[in-house]
């Protein structure tokens, strides 16, 4: 599995297990899906004995609707306005092509004229967008976008704001 996580900030925004794909060579545009987590608290979880314990109501089950790629990256929602968004988008591909230039100067010139395009094409249709940041929402970090199209979310990161770290599973089968 592959974690891509935000250059800048080093938060874990998403894995390769979503459908994704690269567009403009500039972005990924992943296919989220609704979820909702359950969050239920099992008398036998903490050592509760339901048939020795006066009965008790307990608690209702707490639970949690987003998309998928949120809560598994646990990103957080990130309001700002197109005014200040402006700003804050020249500042980040800035940082970013000064890392190209250090790390993959080749990648420059791809950057920044498919940069450019994507994100005129994000001005454009900005109200139709939420803003995501990474979990420690620093704000040098990278801010995802996410857009829904009929009544699928698809979110879409910087492919060069990016660091892909590859996870080996650390599950073996101990065979006796």
């Amino acid at each position: 599995m592959i974690i891509y996580k935000d250059a800048f900030t080093g938060d874990e925004l998403f894995s390769d297990s979503v459908p994704m794909k690269l567009i403009n060579n500039i972005v990924y545009k992943l296919k989220g899906t609704m979820r909702t987590d359950v969050f239920d608290i099992d008398d036998s979880a903490i050592g509760g004995n339901k048939s020795a314990e006066v009965q008790d109501e307990g608690a209702d089950a707490a639970s949690k609707q987003g998309v998928d790629i949120v809560l598994n990256g646990r990103l957080v929602e990130y309001t700002l306005a197109k005014k200040d968004y402006l700003p804050h988008i020249k500042a980040y591909m800035k940082q970013v092509k000064e890392r190209l230039e250090k790390e993959l100067p080749d990648q420059v010139e791809v950057f920044t004229s498919n940069a450019q395009n994507f994100i005129k094409e994000v001005l454009a249709d900005y109200k139709e967008y939420q803003l995501f940041s990474g979990e420690s929402m620093h704000p040098d970090g990278m801010l995802a976008l996410m857009k829904w199209e009929d009544d699928v979310p698809y979110m879409y990161f910087f492919k060069h704001g990016l660091i892909e770290e590859k996870v080996v599973s650390t599950h073996f089968l101990r065979l006796h």
